[in-house]
């Protein structure tokens, strides 16, 4: 049994058309639990008349990405939990090849390939190499169409993406639900670097394919973008960086990174932006982190 959770907010026709993908095309047993994140439309009365079969939670309260997940987590009775966000859709069956991933032991969570749906052959998810220990830069290497095969080998990863990832029920009760005080942005980071401190090896799983309308729910170059992935920046610096290397990635992220950007929206007229990433970047220098 596969407990397939998604949150949903002010996006009641992605979620609707990412139901009806499942409900046609896979053929493992599953239960869907969207969890409604406090949308400010009609979303929970469109939701419920289109797909009466599937679980719907209401949060009176907009809890992020993590808050919405867990939330959904609660209601869910799968031995595999599938977090998989609303605006994506499936083609084909997806859920047995995770699911066998998993059945061995060896692995504890595994993320499948993920594909633009607009974008046709990109690929977003091939596997990620972790962030390096000061800048928190990625490591992976951009996606070249001309070596298409190459990224569709299933292998080791450092990293999950948030957008589609299954975990065993017994690896969440060891290491923990994701972590809520990012609101958006670096949870799956966050959860993958907990997984593996705790001893669990994820997989990238590319016969499994998913489909993601990415920026459907966020929005690129916005203020509320902005803000919050820098303000999760610096608060996973502090709460995953260790040692000496974790007062050098803040300043790091402080002196350079932020004024960086700041100049760069500025000289694009986007005091907007320029205004957002400073707000971010202090928010998470001086948020709680536990």
């Amino acid at each position: 049994m596969v407990s397939i959770i998604t949150v949903n907010y002010n996006g009641w026709r992605d979620t609707c058309e990412m139901v009806a993908s499942f409900r046609k095309h896979e053929i493992c047993p599953y239960e869907i639990i969207v969890v409604d994140n406090a949308s400010t439309g009609d979303d929970v009365e469109r939701i419920a008349e289109q797909c009466p079969d599937i679980k719907l939670v209401r949060s009176k309260l907009n809890l992020g990405f993590a808050g919405g997940n867990n939330l959904g987590l609660r209601e869910a009775s799968g031995e595999y939990l599938f977090f998989l966000n609303n605006d994506v859709i499936i083609k084909a069956p997806v859920l047995q090849p995770l699911i066998e991933c998993l059945q061995g032991g060896e692995w504890g969570a595994v993320s499948p390939c993920i594909e633009s749906l607009y974008k046709m052959g990109e690929l977003q998810y091939y596997g990620y190499c972790d962030l390096t220990s000061v800048t928190l830069r990625h490591t992976t290497k951009p996606y070249d169409s001309s070596r298409r095969n190459d990224f569709l080998q299933p292998h080791q990863t450092d990293i999950l993406h948030g957008c589609a990832l299954m975990v065993r029920r017994d690896v969440i009760e060891h290491v923990g639900s994701m972590y809520e005080g990012y609101f958006l942005f670096y949870e799956e980071f966050d959860w993958s670097l907990r997984m593996r401190e705790a001893g669990y090896k994820l997989f990238y799983e590319p016969h499994a394919v998913v489909y993601h309308k990415e920026g459907a729910t966020i929005v690129r170059k916005t203020p509320l973008r902005e803000y919050y992935l820098y303000r999760a920046r610096v608060m996973y610096a502090r709460r995953n960086v260790k040692g000496y290397r974790k007062g050098l990635s803040c300043l790091y992220l402080l002196s350079i990174v932020m004024p960086t950007k700041i100049v760069g929206y500025l000289k694009n007229k986007r005091p907007d932006l320029a205004k957002a990433v400073w707000l971010g970047t202090w928010d998470g220098l001086f948020a709680s982190i536990h």
